[in-house]
């Protein structure tokens, strides 16, 4: 019998987790590699129209944080899993940029990156335009489907849908068909490392939760609708005729497919769709001892429909504008001794005077 492990509410490596999430959600990051030439805009006073008497003109409505900081890009899961671990911290992340990366999240991130070797060679492309830099992505979530169906595992599988109306991206950990042979219907897992021998938290478990309910609802909705093609166009601003370079045209055909332009993959990425089946109900979490790579805990789970639907809506709200953020709940309180923007939260302030 293995022994029972002591329940920690946050670790160092955790919070580091947590703390890529948020990372990755501050960071603006252009939808072109980092082979492409990247420009910034500069604004000047005559930019500006003077300013009118402060009796004469109301201020102009503040702009939700989906415009100022997503426009024409598509949230994250970690944009969403991030807005559920605290609301203020997200906004203060988007406003003030991303936490320095620590030893703990480099750990984190290279065991992914050892997990995604073991199944997955990456090859290295330059691509020259949004356009192509999408078609990449569509061609490994073809390439991974593939191999998810011949090998009866894949990783790191790019996946994109509409959440309640907005545009929603995520990268799936893992998916594992059946060891029994006779189920069609892939099982959604994700590893996560703990720096010590320590199970989470609640609160750190429904976080979890929560992210592997987005990969699902994005896998299930990718095989199960109609793609809606158009809209993605547009909102993306994206040219389904783009002719496609030289090198991702090689790269397309060198896994046996012949793309011309960018639609072209678009009717690849469509039709494989039509042949993978929902996944399962039940989705693992896993959490393994950084050290070793030990398993600690598999822990499991159902698809709540209701539970996840709720939990995206209140989130949307927030990035929507709808509602101001707030704060974690009394409950929770410990998750502020570990978050950086302490010192300027209202919250932290308002209880110190009391």
């Amino acid at each position: 019998m293995r022994p029972e492990l002591e329940v920690e509410i946050v670790s160092d490596e955790e919070m580091a987790i947590i703390e890529a999430a948020l990372a990755a959600a501050a960071a603006a990051r252009p939808l072109l590699s980092s082979a492409a030439v990247r420009g910034a805009a500069t604004l000047s006073c005559a930019a500006f129209p003077p300013a009118a008497d402060i009796e004469d003109s109301a201020p102009p409505p503040r702009r939700s944080l989906l415009s100022r900081y997503r426009e024409r890009r598509a949230l994250a899961v970690t944009d969403i899993t991030a807005t559920e671990w605290c609301d203020k911290q997200m906004e203060f992340v988007l406003e003030h940029g991303k936490p320095e990366r620590t030893e703990a999240m480099k750990a984190g991130s290279d065991r992914h990156a050892q997990l995604e070797q073991e199944v997955i060679e990456r090859v290295d492309i330059a691509v020259r335009s949004a356009e192509e830099s999408w078609a990449v992505k569509f061609m490994n979530f073809i390439v991974g489907s593939n191999q998810l169906l011949f090998n009866g595992m894949t990783r790191e599988l790019p996946v994109i849908g509409v959440v309640e109306g907005s545009w929603m991206v995520g990268i799936i950990d893992e998916l594992r068909m059946p060891v029994d042979g006779i189920s069609f219907h892939p099982i959604l897992v994700d590893t996560k490392t703990r720096f010590k021998a320590t199970i989470p938290s609640e609160a750190q478990k429904r976080n979890g939760r929560l992210q592997l309910m987005c990969y699902k609802y994005l896998w299930d909705s990718s095989i199960s609708e109609k793609f809606p093609a158009e809209n993605f166009f547009s909102y993306f601003d994206l040219n389904p005729d783009f002719l496609l370079s030289d090198d991702v045209k090689r790269y397309i055909s060198s896994i046996g497919f012949n793309a011309q332009t960018f639609g072209d993959v678009m009717k690849f990425y469509k039709i494989t769709c039509h042949t993978l089946s929902r996944s399962q109900e039940q989705l693992i979490l896993r959490y393994e001892l950084q050290e070793d790579h030990s398993l600690l805990e598999e822990y499991q789970f159902s698809y709540d429909a209701q539970w996840f639907k709720g939990q995206i809506q209140e989130a949307l709200s927030f990035w929507l504008g709808a509602r101001e953020p707030k704060y974690v709940t009394e409950e929770e309180g410990w998750k502020c001794k570990f978050c950086k923007f302490a010192p300027s939260c209202p919250k932290i302030a308002s209880t110190s005077r009391c």
